[in-house]
Parts: C-alpha cells; sequence; structure tokens
C-alpha cells in the first residue's frame, strides 16, 4: 500500500517529494507520483496544502477477533550495548495507557548478549519484558528486526504497541505494521485512552500548525512511534517477570549481512540526549564558519544541530538536522545561530525549555519562539561570546 495521488487536485508543487523521508515520491509535470516505497509516515498529507494526498484505508471493519488482543507493549531499544532513553520514556507511557485501560504492561527487548539490561525495564512499569537474544540481532537490520516483533505481536496480540521515532523506529516500525495489516501514526507527541477504549494518538500536522488526534479503530495493534523526549520516564516498580523468547530459526534468515559497524566521530553530544543543543543556519554563509557552532558545542558539552538549508549544502552531515524531516528535539537549551525560523524548523525544537535565538533580522521568525533574542551581526557576537566562555566568565 501506498499514499493515493488526487490527480484533479494535484499541483505539481513538489513539496510533498520535499517531506518524504524515504524519497518516494517524484513529482512530474503533471503531478506527484508515489513509489512502492512509501512507508504511510503520513507527512506528505500533513504537508499538502491542496489536500491532494490520502492514506489508503487499512480494512473495512473491526476485527473479528477484536477482543483477542489485550495488553499494551512498548518496543526496548538496544543500540551499542545499552537501552536507549527513550525505551523508558515509552514504558513510563504504556503504563498509565495500560492502567487505564486495566490491562497489562510489556516490554520487548531485541539483541544479543543483554545479560542483565531486561531487569531494568521492570522498575519502569512492565510486568513482563520479552527477551529475543540471538546472534542474528547484534546488530540492527529492518528484516530481522521487523520479523521478530511480527512473530511475537501474532503469538500474544496486544492491543497497543509503542516505538520510538528514532532512527532505527522510522525504520522499521512502518514494515511491521504493513506486515500486520494494521495502522500506524508517526512522530506523536501525546498519547491517551478514549472513552470508547481507543488509543488517541496526537501528532503535529499542516507543518505544526495544528495537532491532529488520530483513533485506528478497526486494526489491532494500534500502532504508534513517540518522539524521543517529550514522555517523562517514571520510576514504578513491578515484581515483574523477564521471559525469554525462542523464535523459529527462519525468523533471523536475512538477505542483509552487517560486515561492520563504524560509529560516527563526533566529539559532541547526540541530538536525541542532549540537555544543550547549538544550532547553525545558512546566516553562517559558508561550511567554515560553522566551526563557531561546533566550537559552541563543545564548550557547553552539547550537541551540534543545523537547519535543513545546512544539510542540504553539505556543511554537516544529515544527522544533525533538526526539523520537520529531521529530528524532533527537546532540550533545556536551544541556541539558534544564523536560523531565520521556518516554521518546518520550529516544529523540530519547539518543546525545548529555553530557546535563544541569534539573527541580524529583528524581524526573523525564530525571534517568536525564543525565550531570549539576540538582534547581533553573528559573525561578531558568536567569536565575542566564545572567548567569554573560555575566559570563565558568567
Amino acid at each position: 500500500m501506498k499514499a493515493l495521488v488526487d490527480l484533479q487536485k494535484c499541483t505539481a508543487c513538489g513539496v510533498c517529494q520535499d517531506v518524504c523521508p524515504v524519497g518516494a515520491i517524484t513529482v512530474s509535470e503533471t503531478h506527484a507520483v508515489v513509489s512502492d516505497d512509501c512507508t504511510l509516515c503520513g507527512m506528505c498529507v500533513d504537508t499538502c496544502e491542496f489536500q491532494a494526498i490520502t492514506l489508503p484505508e487499512v480494512g473495512s471493519g473491526a476485527p473479528t477477533d477484536a477482543a483477542s488482543y489485550r495488553g499494551v507493549w512498548a518496543f526496548a531499544e538496544w543500540r551499542h550495548g545499552r537501552v536507549h532513553a527513550v525505551s523508558y520514556e515509552l514504558l513510563s507511557a504504556a503504563r498509565r495507557l495500560a492502567d487505564k485501560k486495566g490491562v497489562s504492561c510489556a516490554a520487548v527487548l531485541l539483541g544479543e548478549n543483554l545479560r542483565d539490561r531486561a531487569s531494568e525495564l521492570l522498575r519502569y512499569g512492565a510486568d513482563v519484558v520479552y527477551v529475543v537474544d540471538h546472534p542474528a540481532l547484534r546488530h540492527f537490520t529492518d528484516e530481522a528486526y521487523s520479523r521478530c516483533l511480527v512473530e511475537l505481536v501474532r503469538r500474544h496480540k496486544p492491543e497497543i504497541l509503542l516505538a520510538g521515532a528514532t532512527s532505527i523506529g522510522r525504520s522499521f516500525i512502518p514494515r511491521v505494521a504493513a506486515m500486520l495489516q494494521t495502522g500506524l501514526t508517526a512522530d506523536c507527541t501525546d498519547l491517551d485512552i478514549s472513552d470508547e477504549g481507543l488509543l488517541l494518538q496526537t501528532r503535529p500536522a499542516f507543518g505544526g500548525n495544528v495537532m491532529a488526534t488520530i483513533i485506528c479503530p478497526y486494526g489491532r495493534p494500534q500502532m504508534a512511534t513517540v518522539r524521543p523526549r517529550v514522555m517523562r520516564p517514571v520510576l514504578d516498580p513491578r515484581n515483574g517477570r523477564v521471559e525469554s523468547v525462542t523464535l523459529p530459526e527462519e525468523v533471523f534468515r536475512t538477505r542483509v549481512q552487517v560486515l561492520q559497524v563504524i560509529p560516527e566521530e563526533d566529539t559532541t553530544a547526540k541530538l536525541s540526549e542532549a540537555e544543550v543543543i547549538i544550532s547553525g543556519g545558512r546566516g553562517l554563509q559558508k561550511a567554515e564558519n560553522f566551526r563557531m557552532v561546533e566550537e559552541l558545542a563543545r564548550l557547553f558539552k552539547g550537541a551540534v544541530g543545523a537547519s535543513r538549508s545546512v544539510v542540504e549544502e553539505g556543511w554537516v552531515p544529515v544527522s544533525h538536522q533538526v526539523g520537520q524531516t529531521g529530528q524532533t528535539v527537546s532540550p533545556t537549551l536551544y541556541m539558534a545561530i544564523g536560523i531565520s525560523g521556518a516554521i518546518q524548523h520550529i516544529v523540530g525544537m519547539q518543546g525545548s525549555k529555553i530557546v535563544v535565538a541569534v539573527n541580524k533580522d529583528p524581524e526573523a521568525p525564530i525571534f517568536d519562539v525564543a525565550s531570549c533574542g539576540v538582534v547581533a551581526d553573528l559573525f561578531e557576537f558568536v567569536p565575542a561570546f566564545i572567548e567569554r566562555i573560555r575566559r570563565g566568565e558568567s
């Protein structure tokens, strides 16, 4: 299945092509064309001002065995020998939802040599942690991870399944939803249970101008990916259990072999985990000037962020992009240097507690969301600011 284009409404403006995270959309002279690579994430639907793109409906009615689906699951992401922080955020959210429905809460952990890591998840509300420990899961691959999770879901039939909107979650969770023939809401910022017992999945829509609440009344499980750092992890120890699961060997057979994983050479913190993010935009004028942003990030022991235009110029890797088509962040401090503040960028950082903007244009939209604004030539202000920090002055 893939997104549907109404040829009568489509104007071939190209916005959908720009926002598609998997490059599944191309635009001809007359209309947009969606390939089979489409993951049904819905970003093109949200950004099309002509309402020319829609998602196909999944299912024609309530599943006959809907009552057999019970419980709330959270996928616990295992990366580089540890559980990703978003897993604890998800599990706390799953616990809250499970309590509202009066059902059990579970976590799923896939990887190799997991040792005692699974028991840590019991401290955040899990009644049970399903662990699949296998050499084929040492490194993440879409195929192996999706097959494992689908097999577990078919065995235990959870009503709700949550995952992080991380690079891993965004990569394989749409495949899981497609294999299970159910719906998926991507990049949620809030979750709740309706009076009818359905999962209410809230996410930004139309470039962040509105918040859409989505339900999946027919497909099971109801699936959602959640942006990191929007849910608060809460310790809620349970007298739960860790259950090791053995799956058929054919589940682990894939066409992909990971030969080597090369870590990023980055001396700064990761965007998704940083309490401080220093971001740069096109106002820096050229790649060499981006070193000021990197230096500030090192001084603050924070992460380096960037606007989409900077990434497209090739100044920094796409992994540093903040915004609607990049990463959503919510640090304690977000400093935007030379960033005008397009809505696509603001959507990705508006959850920051403190926003400091540096721009010579007093009318720049970034000042509308800034806690503190500096109207100045960044080539004068930033070097002076760096020097002052180096001297240890307040």
